[in-house]
Parts: C-alpha cells; sequence; structure tokens
C-alpha cells in the first residue's frame, strides 16, 4: 500500500516532528508513506469570506497538482464521517481489496480545504467534531493510520 499524505503548512514544533517521525519509522513495515507539505497562505484574523475563499483557493490548488491519477482520495474535513479505528482499519482493507493501493490524505491549512479539493476527494474523513491545529493532526493521522494497518494484520493494539 502506498500513503501520500498532503498537508499545508510546515511543521514548525519540535515535539511534533518528533511524534511524527516516529510513526513514519513504524510504518515503513506496513506501507510506503510520502508526506508532503504545501506552503500555508498568509491568513490574518480578520479576512472577509471572499478573502478566505481565495485563501483557501490557492492552498487547494497546490494540493491538486500533488494528487496523482488513480490515487484514492481522503480529505479530512469536519463534514466528512466519523469511523473507529477498527472501521479505518475496514476502510483501508477494502481499498486494498478493490485494487486501490495508492492513497491520499489531505489535511487543510486552518480555513479548512478548497472546494475543488473536497469535489476531488473519493472519500470525506472527520476525526471529531473539535478543530485541531493542522499540525497535530498529522500526528493524529498517522497514529491512525498505524493502528488501522496493525488491526489489519491482526497484531496487538492498544484499544
Amino acid at each position: 500500500m502506498n500513503i501520500t499524505i498532503i498537508s499545508v503548512g510546515k511543521l514548525k514544533e519540535k515535539y511534533l516532528k518528533l511524534g511524527i517521525d516516529e510513526y513514519i519509522k513504524r510504518l515503513t513495515r506496513y506501507a510506503k508513506l510520502n508526506i508532503i507539505e504545501i506552503p500555508d497562505e498568509k491568513a490574518p484574523e480578520n479576512l472577509s469570506s471572499a478573502e478566505e475563499q481565495i485563501v483557501k483557493n490557492k492552498e487547494g490548488e497546490g494540493i491538486l497538482k500533488n494528487i496523482k491519477d488513480g490515487m484514492y482520495v481522503i480529505a479530512l474535513d469536519l463534514k466528512g464521517k466519523m469511523l473507529s479505528s477498527e472501521e479505518l482499519a475496514d476502510k483501508l482493507q477494502s481499498l486494498g481489496v478493490a485494487g486501490n493501493s495508492n492513497i491520499a490524505f489531505i489535511i487543510g491549512g486552518s480555513l479548512g480545504l478548497s472546494e475543488d479539493v473536497l469535489k476531488r476527494a473519493d472519500y470525506k474523513l472527520c476525526f471529531s467534531p473539535m478543530t485541531f491545529p493542522h499540525q497535530l493532526m498529522k500526528l493524529i493521522l498517522l497514529e491512525q493510520i498505524y493502528r488501522g494497518l496493525r488491526i489489519i494484520k491482526g497484531e496487538p493494539y492498544h484499544k
């Protein structure tokens, strides 16, 4: 399985980088992993909705350029479907069985994802109705992918 994580924003916090590096190392036993960071656009606090749309569209263009033909795209979106760890494992396994071995997970910037990215997504996944910093979301996503792949292999994991 080939997994690509496309996220907006460069990771700056050292503690998150350490956690992400740990899960990248763990995941190499189960999948080929590629992480792509798209530069985030400057977004001051008081943007109009039109200005927010411009920022999301620019970030979206960078995301879409990195989605290859044939990739199954899972966008992280607050309006997406919430899954348990076991259900995520089932989703990953069913994608592999169906021949979708190239999976891209998309993490938007602080304003979310553009409509074009959401339209390109084959599936929308929500981790929680709460909002998380997108850098932290990358760590949470990697942990859940790792957990899901261990579940698929029938290996023990912490419940």
